[in-house]
């Protein structure tokens, strides 16, 4: 059978499972479980009304548990064996992991990274986004600082390779060391510790454009009569735009701010493209799959770190929407 005969197939299955089930579900809530007649018709209504909503989102719930649920209490429970899946070791793989100082190490480096570029990159699309409002080609600066989002990780990685090249012939900053009087290039991605801010600079460089993007949104909904007022007192530009602006738009900031410690924590294809781990710069998900195909066990305990990592980052998004909902 065609993949396009399966599709077809497929796409009409669930159509007509998701509409079956909600009719003859409705169905059986109305004329079985509660019908509308007798005495106690208004009391049956009102039961009907309360159940039909969980009706609903039990397929959303079911699917919900089945494809996220159950792989993270699995991945949980194998994380508790060997890396053949055989023995149990109760937490055993989890105190190799804090004992094992490349974990530390890639931990910290983590650490290092949700520090580091949610911070920049929400500065530096805060500050793009007043600048650029006020300029008349300010939409096309947008355009192209906007532009790095359409690129993958690993495009951007490729490209960012370029610029920290040994030869001075095609890496930007070996091209400057030696207009300045060095003899010979370095690779600056083998330098400890700062090749780590190295690598932090692609991912800024992506996400600039998408903190830019919301946080002028939200400028803009700043009511004029406001900013106004505050020149009329005697503020300053500077001024308006920190004492007026920016708090206005706090809760906007929080929520681009923690969106991409989010992306941080989750972030794997450039430190693997660029380095692949070494010379210092694993992170989690890195770490991770040095285990990945040899030792289930620790991979699978590397997993769980990650999320229990993100977890707070996720609720504290969740809340900070729910607020700007408000």
């Amino acid at each position: 059978m065609s993949p396009f005969i399966q599709g077809i197939i497929t796409i009409v299955v669930g159509v007509g499972g998701c509409v079956g089930y909600f009719y003859f579900a409705n169905l059986f809530i109305d004329k079985v479980l509660f019908p509308a007649r007798g005495a106690n018709a208004g009391r049956n209504i009102n039961r009907a009304n309360q159940l039909r909503p969980w009706v609903f989102l039990f397929p959303a719930m079911f699917a919900l548990g089945l494809y996220l649920m159950y792989p993270v209490v699995g991945s949980f429970f194998r994380s508790l064996y060997d890396r053949s899946g055989d023995e149990f070791v109760g937490l055993g793989n989890y105190a190799r992991l804090f004992n094992n100082p490349d974990f530390r190490q890639a931990f910290f480096n983590n650490i290092l990274w949700a520090l580091v570029v949610p911070a920049l990159s929400t500065f530096l699309g805060l500050v793009i986004a007043q600048l650029t409002d006020k300029l008349r080609w300010g939409n096309i600066a947008k355009s192209i600082i906007f532009m790095p989002m359409a690129i993958s990780f690993v495009g951007a990685s490729l490209i960012w390779k370029f610029v920290y090249a040994q030869d001075p012939d095609i890496g930007i900053i070996n091209a400057i060391r030696v207009f300045f009087g060095a003899e010979e290039g370095i690779d600056p991605l083998q330098i400890g510790f700062w090749n780590n801010f190295l690598l932090m600079v692609i991912l800024v460089w992506i996400q600039t454009g998408f903190a830019m993007v919301i946080l002028s949104a939200a400028l803009r909904g700043i009511p004029e009569e406001t900013i106004e007022a505050a020149i009329i007192d005697g503020a300053s530009p500077m001024q308006v735009f920190f004492k007026i602006k920016v708090p206005q738009i706090m809760g906007t900031i929080v929520v681009v701010w923690t969106t991409i410690t989010i992306l941080v924590l989750k972030v794997f294809d450039i430190v693997y493209t660029m380095t692949g781990g070494n010379f210092g710069t694993d992170i989690l998900p890195s770490f991770m799959m040095d285990f990945m195909f040899r030792d289930d066990g620790q991979a699978t305990a590397v997993a769980f770190v990650i999320m229990l990592v993100v977890l707070p980052v996720m609720i504290w998004n969740i809340v900070q929407a729910r607020k700007e909902m408000r």
